[in-house]
C-alpha cells in the first residue's frame, strides 16, 4: 500500500542500495526489515538491494537470511506480495568475490531499473573494517552518483577521526558523506525543532534566564552480549555521548536557523559544538557495573567505563552558566531516554510554610525520545480544598493522541530516506566531529578511575554529588500516562 505522501517525501530518482555487512546483527534487526517497509509502501521510486559480506552465500541464501530477518524483527505484518517483491530487487556478492564481481552486479541492478538511478552505499560494518569497504567501492568505480552512509564510531579521538576523514575525502566529497545517528531520526528528537520554533510560547524562554539546567539522560537496562569485545575498545564516552547524546544536546541548544534546511541546521550545530567548553575531567562519574571484568573478550583488570555522567558547559549569550548534565550506561535500572529542562524557581516568600511550593522540585519540560513520543511539562498547582496546599502536576501529549502513529518513520528508515535524498540535516559533520573529540582531550588523557556499581542500579553513588544541589530527573517521580487505559 502506498503511504500517504510518500513520493513527496522519497527520493527523486530509483536506488541501488549496496548494504556492506549484510549478514550482521544491526542489518538484520533494523536495514533490511527498513528497506522492506520502505520499498512496499512506496518510499522509494524502484530499488535494487546487492548485499555484501564475508560470508560465503548465493542471492537465494541471502533471501532466506532476509526473510528471517522481517520475521524476527519486523515491527509490521509481512504482506506475501511484498515480500515476493521485495525478494526479487534482492542479489548478493561475497566479499571474497572481489570489486569485478561488485561492479558487474550493480551495473545489472542498474539495467534492470528504468531510467536514471542513484547509488547508495550502506557500510554496516565494525570499524576496523570501514576504510577497506571504502576501497572496495573505490575499486569497483561506484563512487560517482553514490551517497555513502557510514556507522559511529567516528574515529575514537582527534587524532583518528581526523585520519579518517582525511581518508575518506580522498575517496568521496564530505557532501556524499552521512554520518549516522539514528538518535536523531527519531520523531521525539526531530519534534524538539519544531516545539522550539514553531511556537511563541517557548522559544522566548529558552535560555539562561528561565532555564535552570538541562537533563539528557539515557541509561539502557541491556548488557553487552556479543559486543563486550568491540566495547572493551570504546566505552560509554566514546559509544554514546560524542556519537549521540551530545547530538542530542546541539538540537536542544542550537540558534534558530536561516532556514529549515540542511545546510543551516549543521551550521547551527557547528555553533554549538564551537561553544562547548572543553570538559573538565572533575566533573565526570565513570562506571562500570560489577560482573563487567569476568565477561568474555574483557580484561580482567579493566578500566573501560559501562557508565558515565558528566557536566558540560556552552559558553554563549544564550547559555552561559546553565549546565548540561548528561547520563548514560548499561545495565541500569530503566531503559528512558529523555530530555528534561528545569525551569529557574520563582519566589516563594508569599506562600505560607508547608504550602509544599518547591517541595517536589522545580518545573520541568521533559521529551521522551522513544519511537512514540512523548512530552510533558510539570508545574505547581492549588490542591483542592481550604487553604493554600500545592501539587506538582502535568501536562502531557503522546503521539497516540494524535491518530497518526502509524505514519512514524523508524529512526533507520527515516535517516535512509533522508540519505537517499542528499539531505544532511540529521547528520554529523567532520567538522563537527572534530571539534567534539577537541572537547573530549582533557577527559580521554587523564580520566577519573571507574567506580563499581551494582546491575539494576542508577550507576555510581557519586553521581548524585555532580548533580547536586540540583537532583536527576529519572527516575520519575510519576509514571507516564497510559495513553490506552484499560476500558477506554
Amino acid at each position: 500500500m502506498l503511504a500517504k505522501n510518500a513520493s513527496k517525501v522519497g527520493p527523486r530518482y530509483p536506488q541501488v542500495v549496496i548494504l556492506v555487512g549484510a549478514t550482521g546483527d544491526l542489518s538484520q534487526r533494523k536495514l533490511l526489515p527498513g528497506l522492506f517497509h520502505l520499498c512496499s509502501t512506496g518510499f522509494i521510486p524502484g530499488c535494487r538491494i546487492i548485499g555484501v559480506s564475508l560470508d560465503d552465500l548465493d542471492p537465494d541464501g541471502f533471501r532466506r537470511i532476509a526473510r528471517q530477518a522481517l520475521d524476527q524483527f519486523s515491527s509490521r505484518k509481512v504482506d506475501e506480495a511484498d515480500w515476493a517483491a521485495f525478494a526479487a530487487t534482492l542479489n548478493y556478492v561475497p566479499m571474497s568475490a572481489g570489486a569485478c564481481a561488485l561492479a558487474a552486479a550493480v551495473e545489472e541492478a542498474e539495467r534492470s531499473l528504468a531510467g536514471e538511478s542513484r547509488r547508495v552505499h550502506y557500510l554496516s560494518v565494525p570499524p576496523g573494517a570501514a576504510l577497506p569497504a571504502v576501497r572496495l567501492l573505490a575499486e569497483a568505480g561506484l563512487v560517482p552518483q553514490s551517497r555513502i552512509i557510514m556507522e559511529k564510531p567516528f574515529g575514537t579521538d582527534l587524532a583518528s577521526a581526523r585520519s579518517l576523514n582525511a581518508r575518506l575525502h580522498e575517496v568521496f566529497d564530505e557532501e556524499q558523506i552521512f554520518r549516522i545517528d539514528h538518535f536523531l531520526g527519531k520523531e521525539a528528537a526531530q519534534n524538539i525543532l519544531a516545539f522550539r520554533f514553531a511556537n511563541g510560547l517557548f522559544e522566548p524562554i529558552w535560555n539562561r534566564n528561565f532555564i535552570d539546567h538541562v537533563q539528557i539522560d539515557v541509561p539502557e537496562t541491556l548488557g553487552l552480549g556479543k559486543r563486550s569485545g568491540f566495547y572493551e575498545t570504546v566505552g560509554a564516552f566514546r559509544d554514546m555521548v560524542v556519537t549521540h547524546l551530545f547530538q542530542i544536546l546541539a538540537f536542544v541548544a542550537m540558534e534558530s536557523p536561516t532556514a529549515l534546511e540542511p545546510a543551516p541546521i549543521s551550521e547551527e550545530k557547528n555553533k554549538v559544538f564551537r561553544s562547548m567548553s572543553v570538559i573538565d575531567p572533575r566533573n565526570v562519574v565513570r562506571g562500570q557495573y560489577t560482573g563487567y571484568r569476568s565477561e568474555e573478550g574483557v580484561d580482567p583488570e579493566s578500566d573501560t567505563e559501562t557508565f558515565i555522567a558528566l557536566k558540560c558547559a556552552i559558553d554563549n549569550w544564550r547559555w552561559a552558566g546553565v549546565p548540561f548534565f548528561l547520563r548514560t550506561g548499561k545495565r541500569l535500572a530503566e531503559g528512558q531516554r529523555i530530555i528534561s529542562l528545569a525551569f529557574r524557581e520563582p519566589p516563594k516568600s508569599m506562600f505560607p510554610v508547608g504550602s509544599g511550593v518547591g517541595a517536589q522540585g522545580p518545573d520541568h519540560l521533559t521529551f521522551d525520545l522513544a519511537d512514540a513520543s512523548k512530552m510533558s511539562l510539570s508545574f505547581y498547582g492549588k490542591r483542592p480544598g481550604p487553604g493554600m496546599r500545592l501539587d506538582k502536576l502535568s501536562l502531557q501529549f503522546a503521539m497516540h493522541d494524535t491518530g497518526l502513529i502509524g505514519d512514524v518513520l523508524e529512526a533507520y528508515e527515516r535517516l535512509i530516506l533522508d540519505a537517499m535524498r542528499g539531505d544532511h540535516t540529521l547528520f554529523t559533520t567532520a567538522e563537527g566531529i572534530e571539534r567534539l573529540w577537541e572537547v573530549s582531550i582533557p577527559l580521554l588523557e587523564s580520566p577519573p578511575p571507574v567506580r563499581l556499581y551494582p546491575p539494576g542500579s542508577w550507576g555510581p553513588k557519586s553521581i548524585h554529588q555532580l548533580v547536586a544541589p540540583h537532583a536527576w530527573r529519572l527516575p520519575f517521580e510519576r509514571a507516564w500516562r497510559d495513553p490506552n487505559p484499560v476500558g477506554a
